[in-house]
């Protein structure tokens, strides 16, 4: 795909990383350059999406590390399960990747075709 600025705000809205409100794509985890890297190996949007999800996985373990919990005098702090946060950005990967694979008719349907007697 042709990346174009409206497909980096929409790729962005997708994958959760909207650039805050007076910050830059500096204060998010993908540069502009990436997304547009993602958007061109990509067949359409929710491809790119399930590639964007699939990489946050793997940073996610370098964001939030091992510790679990930590305190600092009377402060204590409780940090997400490192397991717990990759299997949410995983799951929302293999989402995009059904949407990609449907051609992103927005429908993903499970349904066991009914037993015929």
């Amino acid at each position: 795909m042709e990346p174009t600025a409206e497909l980096k705000t929409k790729l962005r809205k997708l994958i959760s990383e909207v650039i805050p409100e007076g910050k830059t794509e500096a204060d998010t985890r993908f540069m502009d350059s990436e997304l547009d890297d993602l958007l061109k190996e990509s067949i359409n949007i929710y491809d790119a999406a399930s590639k964007g999800w699939t990489l946050k996985a793997a940073l996610l373990q370098d964001e939030i590390g091992q510790t679990e919990q930590y305190s600092i005098g009377d402060e204590s702090y409780k940090k997400i399960n490192l397991q717990t946060a990759i299997s949410s950005a995983l799951t929302m990967a293999k989402t995009y990747a059904d949407l990609a694979r449907k051609g992103g008719s927005g429908i993903i349907l499970n349904i066991a075709p009914p037993e015929v007697l």
